[in-house]
């Protein structure tokens, strides 16, 4: 049986909590990085979760890529561990981005960026 509207809400829930403690480690860890968000539809979450991880500018992103990468999937595998989500992490997934992107191609609207609206 799929789970109820409420064991969904203790998923987000659990997973916002997890996932706001790696971006607290990244920012004192990662040069550049900002913040992180995700999207996912709570039905399929398997499929559909993306965990975005945002930087300060491209170069900061670029570096990170280049430097942090690996952090970058080990603080992302831990929050879903903690928050019991199983899911192999992919580039598919766990995408960087950047302000400076965001600005030049959707004005700053991370919404439209992240196809939410």
């Amino acid at each position: 049986m799929p789970p109820g509207k409420r064991e969904l809400a203790r998923i987000e829930r659990r997973l916002i909590a997890t996932l706001t403690e790696a971006c607290e480690t990244a920012k004192s860890e990662i040069k550049g990085f900002a913040w992180l968000t995700h999207t996912a539809d709570l039905n399929a979450l398997a499929d559909t979760l993306k965990v975005i991880w945002v930087f300060e500018t491209r170069a900061d992103k670029q570096r990170a890529q280049l430097e942090a990468k690996a952090r970058i999937f080990e603080l992302t595998a831990i929050a879903l561990n903690e928050a019991c989500i199983d899911l192999k992490l992919s580039d598919r997934n766990v995408r960087l981005d950047s302000e400076e992107e965001c600005q030049r191609a959707h004005e700053g609207n991370w919404q439209k960026r992240l196809g939410q609206g």
